[in-house]
């Protein structure tokens, strides 16, 4: 139940506030006042679009706000529209939520039968919904949608198999000539990050072998360094016998001498010994830069691709068993599909049948002939076609046929129901549904069309509806506004040169003056006005200025 509205800067209208009750809650107003778009600000806060346009001109957002109560709970919802960007913001609770949220709250808080809903009803695929909401046991057709969706996606798998094997297959022989280039070749994960380290390190060794053999020429060649520093030894030694001041340079030989004794052992055995051939690791090298170049792709990516064509080759090899484990799924889904099938189309059968039975008893107390027949036809439809091993899977789908007036055929209703039977028909379905029977119902111009007796039986059955659950109506009627609890009047009005939208809650007077309006005014309309509340219980109420 919606136990109050709060609508701020949306379209025309300001600030409106709308409070409920329990039972019958009409809004009247003339044509373009603006009554279904209180309906909208309803629809927009439990998860229909808006566009920007629709924040009031001059404001910075638009914001619809409402209290439900459900099983006892609160629940508070709000949204915003931003005019800037469109977006808008979504509260539950006040905590920020998302509009799948509300959506699946909606159906628990509001039923919205409109003219819109006429129009659904008259398509097959709604029907058939229809009939199905009925069912008394809805396991097979919650095993029905289950195995459709398996059914469906084992199928788009094979489809997605067989055509992956169909371009493979074309390049089969390709993918095995670019399979043996690198297998030839051979390459290894790293390989060549190891390769171009091992040729720097190989080039670093052989050039420091190379000075330390030039070393040793100069230590131990025909002119060595050590005799040549033995003779200068000698030679000095004889100078300091003659004067002292060169014993300074013959211990300084002396001490070189001696460093390089150690030194060429050091150059003989102080080096590693070169590890590998250098030139096999730049013949290597050169094999991998001419694959390289003949795949144009690095070598990482020579390697990945050497994993993607073992794999897709492993694929073709495998797809023909992979087909057949799909094959062997199919053909088990299928069998248990035709058998929940089966099931479901006598379910819904001997559903029909009763449905039927029952909405031609809403329909007699809603101003329709005694006469007046409703049944369902059924129409095989194909889910799945045939295949190889199993014949098409069909269901068997209903279509909702009316006959008004004996002596005529059923039709299909979209051929023989006008605007008034489609609202009574609306109206019978909405009163026999069981479902979401706490949520508001919201009746907008449903008794479009009829007059009469008839509109006084829809005026009963709406009445007692509403004994039951809370509804919202919108209607031009007097006859039907006068049986509310709450009457609200939706105007136009324009304030500072601005038009604005007003909801007014009407009581006593206000609400004769409304329903003689409604009834054309005059002498005739305050008659019908006052005959109207007076039928419902209530005392005359005088008309303004009396």
């Amino acid at each position: 139940m919606i136990e109050l509205l709060r609508i701020r800067d949306l379209a025309l209208i300001a600030d409106v506030e709308l409070e409920f009750g329990p039972g019958l809650t009409v809004l009247t107003g003339e044509t373009g006042a603006g009554k279904t778009f209180i309906l909208k600000a309803l629809e927009f806060l439990t998860g229909d679009r808006l566009s920007a346009d629709m924040v009031r001109p001059g404001s910075d957002k638009a914001q619809v706000e409402a209290l439900f109560v459900h099983n006892g709970a609160d629940i508070i919802v709000r949204r915003e529209l931003i005019s800037q960007t469109g977006r808008s913001r979504l509260y539950i609770n006040d905590q920020l939520a998302t509009q799948e949220a509300v959506r699946e709250l909606k159906p628990r808080l509001l039923l919205h039968a409109s003219q819109n809903g006429q129009q659904k009803l008259l398509s097959p695929a709604f029907q058939a919904r229809l009939l199905d909401g009925f069912l008394p046991d809805k396991t097979p057709l919650n095993q029905r949608q289950e195995l459709v969706r398996e059914l469906t996606n084992l199928s788009r798998e094979a489809s997605a198999l067989r055509e992956k094997l169909s371009v493979l297959t074309e390049r089969r022989e390709v993918l095995e000539l670019k399979r043996a280039e690198i297998e030839k070749v051979a390459p290894t994960e790293g390989e060549e990050e190891e390769l171009l380290a091992r040729q720097q390190s190989l080039r670093h060794a052989r050039k420091a072998r190379e000075a330390a053999d030039a070393a040793l020429t100069l230590l131990h060649g025909e002119a060595s360094l050590p005799e040549m520093l033995g003779r200068l030894e000698r030679e000095l030694a004889t100078l300091e016998q003659v004067s002292q001041d060169f014993s300074p340079d013959l211990e300084t030989t002396r001490e070189a001498k001696l460093a390089l004794s150690g030194l060429a052992s050091r150059l003989r055995h102080g080096l590693p010994e070169l590890e590998g051939d250098c030139d096999a690791v730049e013949a290597r090298l050169w094999e991998l830069a001419q694959l390289k170049r003949k795949l144009k792709l690095s070598m990482p990516e020579i390697l990945a691709l050497g994993k993607e064509i073992t794999a897709n080759l492993d694929f073709l090899d495998n797809a023909g068993l992979d087909l057949k484990r799909l094959a062997k799924q199919r053909a088990a889904l299928r069998a248990q599909l035709q058998a929940v099938l089966t099931q479901l189309d006598d379910a819904r059968q001997q559903t029909a049948a009763t449905l039927a039975s029952r909405i031609e008893n809403e329909l007699h107390g809603l101003g329709f002939s005694e006469h007046a027949r409703v049944l369902f036809t059924f129409t095989p439809t194909e889910l799945f076609p045939a295949d190889e091993s199993s014949p098409a899977l069909t269901e068997m789908t209903a279509h909702l046929f009316f006959a008004p007036n004996p002596g005529q055929p059923p039709r299909p209703l979209d051929r023989i129901a006008s605007g008034g039977e489609l609202s009574r028909f609306l109206l019978a379905l909405t009163s026999l549904s069981t479902e979401n029977d706490q949520a508001t119902l919201i009746f907008d111009e449903v008794d479009a069309g009829i007059g009469g007796l008839t509109l006084t039986r829809v005026g009963e059955r709406l009445l007692a509806l509403s004994r039951e659950r809370q509804m919202l109506l919108i209607t031009h009627w007097p006859q039907l506004a006068a049986l509310a609890s709450r009457h609200f009047l939706v105007a136009k009005d324009v304030k500072d040169g601005q038009t604005e939208t007003t909801v007014t809650r009407l009581t006593g007077a206000s609400v004769h003056d409304e329903l003689s309006r409604m009834a054309g005014g005059g002498d005739q309309g305050n008659a019908l006005a006052g005959e109207l509340l007076n039928s419902r219980g209530a005392a005359p109420a005088p008309r303004r200025g009396e």
